[in-house]
């Protein structure tokens, strides 16, 4: 299963298949309306323009912006798209697309015989209307004509869109994971470098305890035995030992990092789960540089922090 984005953008244009009678004819319209790149040139009846777009969004957030033809279908294109899509702010585009050549299409006779009962039942009741024009019957023959039919390809050129936007989303999530990936790698290195360091801490401030309790045995002229120095200055050391251990804070990061490597392998819904895992090492991180007692440690939790800091910007882009 794969790491999908919720960034990307898609556009998709299908077109109204003619009906001429001949099989061969109505294969290669259907053929067409499938394909987003040729059914614009290829129908002179016309046909719909859908884009998609997506950026982050810690949940669905849906808009459209709809030509009045395709308001109706604003719950069923909602439908289309809550079932494709689980997070990200999506905005959906669609108008209807018609040849110049092709503006002003036959009129067909039931149209025609409609018009012409219509204006002849207003006319009996108002006398004094107006009879219609050539240029209002036109346009209304154009308008009235194949709306019917572009609901259904609005609805195909939703799914193309979905299609090419899941696509997108896909390509995009690899990129992330392969960065993501690379960021894992990095923390895991630096958790290596970390784990001996505090030992070797300990060590040195034991000696440096040790040093410290003979200056001053030998200020104060021998009214403290050697052996009590010492043993004063291991119990210090282990104190601080304590003080300063990190590995409970090392091991819980090498687990989140696991569980980050596995999910991302795993694929499928995870930038949730992502996020809330981001914390978590950002948490233990800061444990691991308030605890530091030695310069390289401090350094190893602010590169970590780093690189924690740059995986949360990419993961903020997951679904």
């Amino acid at each position: 299963m794969s790491v999908y984005s919720m960034t990307g953008f898609a556009s998709a244009v299908a077109s109204v298949p003619e009906h001429s009678g001949d099989a061969s004819d109505d294969a290669e319209s259907s053929s067409a309306t499938r394909s987003a790149a040729s059914t614009a040139s290829k129908s002179p009846t016309g046909g719909v323009g859908a884009e998609l777009r997506s950026v982050n969004s810690r949940f669905l957030d849906l808009s459209f912006k709809l030509s009045d033809e395709f308001r109706a279908l604003e719950p069923a294109l909602r439908d289309l798209l809550t079932a494709s899509f689980r997070r990200g702010k999506i905005e959906l585009k669609m108008q209807p697309q018609r040849p110049v050549e092709t503006a002003w299409p036959q009129p067909q006779a039931d149209q025609l015989h409609s018009l012409a009962r219509l204006e002849g039942m207003v006319q009996n009741w108002l006398p004094k209307a107006t009879p219609l024009s050539v240029n209002e019957i036109m346009n209304w023959c154009r308008t009235a004509g194949p709306i019917a039919k572009l609901e259904d390809v609005a609805l195909d050129a939703c799914r193309q869109s979905i299609e090419g936007l899941l696509e997108a989303r896909q390509r995009e999530g690899k990129r992330l994971v392969a960065i993501l990936v690379e960021k894992l790698n990095g923390l895991k290195a630096l958790a290596e470098q970390a784990t001996p360091l505090v030992p070797q801490a300990v060590q040195r401030q034991q000696e440096r305890f040790v040093q410290r309790y003979k200056e001053a045995l030998e200020a104060v002229g021998g009214s403290i035995t050697e052996e009590a120095a010492q043993e004063r200055a291991l119990s210090e050391a282990a104190a601080y030992a304590l003080r300063i251990d990190v590995d409970e804070e090392l091991t819980r990061l090498k687990a989140h990092l696991d569980e980050i490597a596995r999910l991302l392998k795993k694929g499928g819904e995870v930038g949730k789960r992502l996020d809330f895992l981001i914390q978590e090492l950002h948490r233990e991180a800061n444990t691991l540089g308030s605890k530091a007692a030695a310069l390289e440690l401090t350094q190893i939790s602010v590169e970590m922090k780093v690189l924690i800091e740059q995986m949360r910007e990419q993961v903020q882009n997951i679904e």
